[in-house]
């Protein structure tokens, strides 16, 4: 496989998309318009926590090569909501989006370049043609390392044009909170939220409009201290300690901060800085494990727990010891229950504690989960990534649209911020039935009680909505949905698996400690597979599709460590890639027999 020629001469199709482009000052741009510039397309939606990953790491190749380089968000949307322009125009500036934005809610331009996974980045030469495909998150060197050597090359052929790119910032707009988070009903009546764009935590007073103090510089960074100078990175959860002090999820420094209301300093207690990846501690000194999008935390059975979105995982930290560990999932993004060790979650991003069940929001899922004290995962609403839409009833046929938050009622009920409804919902454990309690709120991410009223984090609206919680739900038309992408036709009998992995120019696979690979398969329904289900290391397998299923979902999980293939160095540097895909089938005669997913190497 490595001896394949790095680059293929593959002319990029046109960038089209109906929503059409942000952040350019209103111009559209046409391939021909980069030319001379080094292009690398971004396949993107803004539920996707990878996704968020990849925006975060292209930052610093964006600033360093600003003047070659021009990065094009493709947004394709999963879900329903995320086709709806508005929601794109906030997610672009929610998530701090700084380089063109092409809004593609129908996917056409996703299907041009046949891709099968978020998030996607596809390499364009300065001459108009794909030189690298990667899917997955943790490709930022293997793409420095290419755009050194494109620059170089086309520098010397005179097709390298340098300037200042076609990205317009947009105009600021002036409110007390933007893209606010969570919030925390603090004891004093007032509210603290995390105004997650601008970098804080905001204490309102007791009527959430009023701003009492900020805390936080507003400015991008990791750093402790005085509440006027400590920086945070897209903070989210809030949770107090028994001692008073509040708990910070800071989202994308993968960090637990703790601030102190009496002294208003803020600290790192938990996370490097730097983002978990596989082969990494799962535990110790909490100072010394990495942590990975950690968004929201709840205390419960003496230890904060954490919604670990960035690995599909429920950690725990320890005050008392000092210490995180993994307490619930394996990394495998999906809805599997069980034993703690054998969950499967996908991205959970609200937690809510009771004595007897910590409930999660597992976002991915569009599901509703609780953990119990025997150690057990279950479901209440939910049956997996691809089934989602706004349907009330019994629990097992509720629908739910990516929520993103959920609040334990006094009846032992909770409340779900159903976010991509716009809705607030409610299930009763009591009745096992789901009902809507409130509609027209604008992506509530989070809600907490306040006496008789449940107040509710409006992100989309960058406020705080007092709503009384009311004794008869709200009806709504019942809406369900699955996640509209063209089915890969496939032939009946065997379907040969390969995952597409070149170690970047200049790695090599790791294998000093065994295999550096591991391919994981399943399938929605399980009966699709009649064979080939389950993990090994290499990354390609033999598949018997069932004849009896003529539908489905492939569920590939890959993941492959390279580091640098440099002799001379004792110490090299190592990379895992790993991604996720759902890849829905219909098995037809003459379909193909063969199936490949580019991890990482050449549109070839």
């Amino acid at each position: 496989m490595n001896e394949t020629p790095r680059r293929a001469r593959v002319r990029a199709p046109e960038l089209v998309g109906k929503g059409g482009w942000l952040n350019t000052g209103g111009k559209d741009y046409t391939l021909a318009d980069l030319r001379g510039r080094i292009v690398i397309l971004d396949f993107w939606t803004f539920c996707c926590i990878n996704c968020l990953h990849v925006l975060d790491e292209l930052r610093e190749l964006e600033e360093r090569h600003r003047d070659t380089v021009v990065i094009i968000g493709v947004h394709s949307p999963k879900f329903v909501h995320e086709a709806d322009h508005q929601a794109v125009v906030d997610a672009v500036e929610r998530y701090g989006v700084e380089h063109p934005v092409l809004d593609d809610p129908e996917l056409a331009t996703w299907k041009q370049y046949a891709v099968r996974a978020w998030p996607t980045l596809v390499v364009i030469d300065p001459e108009g043609y794909v030189v690298a495909q990667h899917a997955g998150e943790g490709h930022a060197t293997a793409l420095a390392t290419l755009v050194t050597e494109l620059e170089a090359e086309h520098e010397a052929k005179g097709t390298l044009r340098r300037g200042d790119g076609p990205y317009v910032a947009p105009e600021p707009v002036a409110t007390h909170l933007r893209f606010p988070g969570k919030a925390l009903l603090l004891d004093s009546g007032n509210f603290l939220v995390s105004d997650t764009t601008r970098h804080q935590l905001v204490e309102l007073a007791a009527d959430g409009e009023t701003v009492v103090r900020r805390i936080g510089s507003g400015e991008r960074g990791l750093a402790d201290g005085a509440a006027g100078t400590a920086r945070f990175s897209e903070p989210q959860g809030l949770c107090p300690l028994p001692d008073g002090r509040i708990v910070v999820a800071d989202t994308v420094n993968h960090a637990l901060r703790v601030w102190d209301p009496a002294s208003g300093d803020v600290a790192t207690v938990a996370g490097t800085g730097a983002q978990w990846m596989q082969g990494s501690p799962r535990s110790g000194p909490a100072r010394d494990v990495a942590l990975s999008s950690p968004w929201d935390v709840a205390w419960w059975q003496g230890r904060v727990w954490i919604a670990m979105a960035g690995v599909h995982q429920l950690w725990a930290y320890d005050p008392e010891a000092g210490t995180v560990e993994v307490a619930a999932g394996t990394t495998n993004e999906g809805l599997v229950d069980g034993p703690v060790t054998e969950a499967w979650f996908a991205q959970p991003s609200g937690l809510a504690a009771t004595a007897d069940r910590l409930w999660v929001a597992d976002s991915e899922t569009s599901a509703v989960r609780w953990v119990d004290t025997d150690g057990t995962v279950h479901t209440a609403v939910g049956t997996g990534l691809f089934d989602f839409g706004h349907r009330d009833g019994a629990a097992d046929q509720a629908l739910l649209q990516h929520p993103l938050a959920v609040t334990a009622l006094p009846d032992g009920s909770v409340a779900v911020c159903d976010t991509y409804n716009h809705a607030l919902r409610r299930y009763d454990p009591a009745s096992g039935e789901v009902t809507t309690l409130a509609t027209d709120l604008r992506e509530p991410s989070d809600a907490v009680l306040a006496g008789d009223d449940i107040v509710v984090v409006e992100s989309a609206r960058h406020r705080l909505t007092r709503l009384r919680l009311p004794e008869e739900a709200v009806q709504v038309d019942a809406v369900a949905h699955r996640t509209q992408r063209e089915a890969t036709e496939v032939a009946p009998g065997t379907l040969r698996l390969d995952v597409v992995f070149r170690a970047p120019t200049g790695q090599k696979l790791d294998e000093r400690y065994g295999p550096s690979t591991r391919l994981l398969v399943s399938s929605t329904p399980p009966e699709l597979l009649a064979g080939g289900a389950g993990t090994g290391t290499d990354l390609f397998r033999e598949l018997k599709l069932d004849p009896a299923v003529t539908e489905g979902v492939l569920h590939v999980s890959a993941m492959a460590a390279s580091c640098d293939d440099d002799p001379a160095n004792e110490y090299p540097a190592c990379h895992v890639h790993q991604q996720d895909w759902g890849v829905p089938v219909k098995v037809v005669e003459g379909g193909a027999a063969r199936l490949p997913l580019i991890l990482a190497g050449l549109d070839a």
